[in-house]
């Protein structure tokens, strides 16, 4: 039987190994490959190939949801099926914004899951179909569609970075230094300092602490500690404190 290939990407190792174990129970899926952060997602999804992946919103550093939209643009044929600890229209519109197929909460049953990833295999986008029954988040798309469709919208003029660049924006928001960056990426420092003045110019920021601000400032990542969920269980978040942001400088 030729199982169907399944990524995970989650911060955390425990959800990570639940997530896991619940999907190989089914012997028509495959997990080929786990990240724990947006650069290792694109770097694993470049050399697996997975049919869906199955990604945290709330990632450190760069948000699941650019890192979706960089695969996506790379993979129009993956398919990503969002995880959160919470679900509001921000988040869906979102989503919906990226192209993702599918968005459930962490605390959803197995069983649910694993229907969601089949359905999303068979091609239907569940997240459309979410859409459709609210009505103030459908006229909320509605309008997006239609602004970008007669170039009025926001997004015609919106930054786009190349995967590789957000893999090092994604490090950048991290922390790392450039040899930590190069490490981490399989790459000089000496190419990890032209991506990064690709980086600069394309944010039109002067340094690494303005391109900070503007990541986070703009929603593309987030500060802090993320929320913990064990697949299929009661979620009880704990408020997020939030990190100094000095060592990224």
């Amino acid at each position: 039987m030729l199982k169907r290939r399944i990524m995970i990407v989650d911060d955390h190792p425990m959800y990570r190994v639940g997530l896991r174990r619940l999907l190989e129970s089914d012997q028509r899926l495959a997990v080929v490959a786990e990240a724990e952060n947006g650069h290792q997602a694109l770097h694993e999804a470049d050399i697996h190939k997975p049919a869906v992946v199955l990604m945290d919103v709330q990632l450190p550093g760069v948000t699941g949801i650019h890192v979706a939209s960089a695969l996506r643009r790379e993979r129009p044929t993956t398919s990503v099926i969002f995880l959160s600890m919470h679900v509001d229209d921000d988040r869906l519109f979102s989503a919906v914004r990226v192209g993702a197929a599918a968005f459930l909460t962490k605390d959803a049953e197995p069983q649910k899951i694993l229907e969601t990833v089949h359905a999303v295999l068979r091609g239907e986008n569940l997240l459309h179909q979410s859409v459709l029954t609210n009505p103030e988040l459908a006229r909320r798309v509605l309008g997006e569609f239609r602004s970008l469709s007669d170039g009025s919208g926001v997004n015609a003029a919106e930054v786009v970075l190349s995967p590789r660049e957000l893999e090092v924006l994604d490090c950048l928001v991290m922390g790392h230094s450039n040899k930590e960056i190069g490490d981490a990426l399989f790459i000089t420092e000496q190419t990890v300092k032209n991506h990064m003045t690709s980086v600069l110019r394309k944010l039109q920021v002067d340094d690494r602490v303005a391109a900070l601000r503007y990541a986070v400032t703009r929603r593309w990542a987030e500060i802090g500690p993320q929320e913990y969920a064990e697949v299929g269980q009661p979620t009880s978040p704990e408020p997020q404190q939030p990190e100094s942001t000095s060592s990224a400088a």
